[in-house]
């Protein structure tokens, strides 16, 4: 049994782990521990202190009774926000506290693209403007070319949970760019298990998803490779790299 641990903040699409721990098999247990994000707002300010060390911390104790190897911060804004350094320095505080190899979704992207070989990448985001461009100045800075950035503009991740398969799929293709080798929906607050396999049939390319990266890059951090095709090319593609 391969036990993965994530870090998810507050109550919105924490189903889409339910959903991926069925399709990955029985000797694989996915144990989401809720943290607490203080106000839910998509706002700098607020991300900031939604990704602190002390509210990471606080889930860390209860893992580790899980049996957990590895362990993600299952937010994607919460990270990306402090900056290249800045995230570096949330994860390596994160692995010090847990006593297990950790990550965060923002690098799970980085290094699912780098999986993939591509590098150009479109961003759909839920996410206000200023917002979204910080996550594309994050991938710029591991080298990822962002052809295009599209915000939508949704200041709640409670707003985010809400949304249906046909939200999803309207922004995944006003998202889309011919020059983009994949596509990247970043909040793991959007639900996006269950639509994958059509965005990807949809858009004729790799999507990666934030709930399914986040997935991904615990089984990385274990050295697990599971063959998942609804998951996406991401989970059915031989790996090109050891990132």
């Amino acid at each position: 049994m391969t036990a993965l641990g994530f870090l998810y903040p507050g109550h919105s699409a924490e189903d889409d782990y339910q959903r991926m721990e069925h399709l990955l098999g029985s000797d694989i247990r996915l144990d989401v521990i809720h943290t607490d994000i203080g106000e839910d707002a998509h706002r700098v300010d607020a991300l900031l202190e939604m990704g602190s060390p002390d509210r990471l911390a606080a889930g860390v104790e209860e893992l580790r009774l899980c049996g957990a190897e590895a362990v993600v911060w299952a937010c994607t804004s919460g990270s990306f926000v402090y900056g290249w350094e800045g995230a570096h320095d949330q994860v390596r505080d994160l692995a010090r506290a847990a006593g297990m190899p950790a990550s965060s979704t923002s690098f799970a992207f980085v290094h699912a693209v780098r999986e993939l070989g591509v590098r150009r990448v479109a961003i759909g985001a839920t996410y206000p403007a200023d917002v979204a461009e910080l996550f594309a100045e994050f991938l710029g800075a591991a080298g990822v070319e962002v052809t295009g950035v599209r915000g939508a503009g949704i200041v709640t991740a409670a707003e985010v949970g809400e949304w249906t398969e046909e939200d999803v799929r309207a922004l995944a293709q006003e998202s889309d760019a011919p020059e983009a080798e994949a596509l990247l929906l970043p909040d793991t607050a959007l639900h996006t298990v269950s639509h994958i396999e059509k965005l990807e049939s949809q858009l004729e390319k790799p999507v990666l998803t934030a709930n399914q990266v986040t997935v991904w890059e615990a089984l990385r951090l274990t050295t697990r490779k599971v063959n998942a095709p609804s998951l996406g090319t991401l989970f059915t593609k031989q790996p090109l790299t050891q990132a």
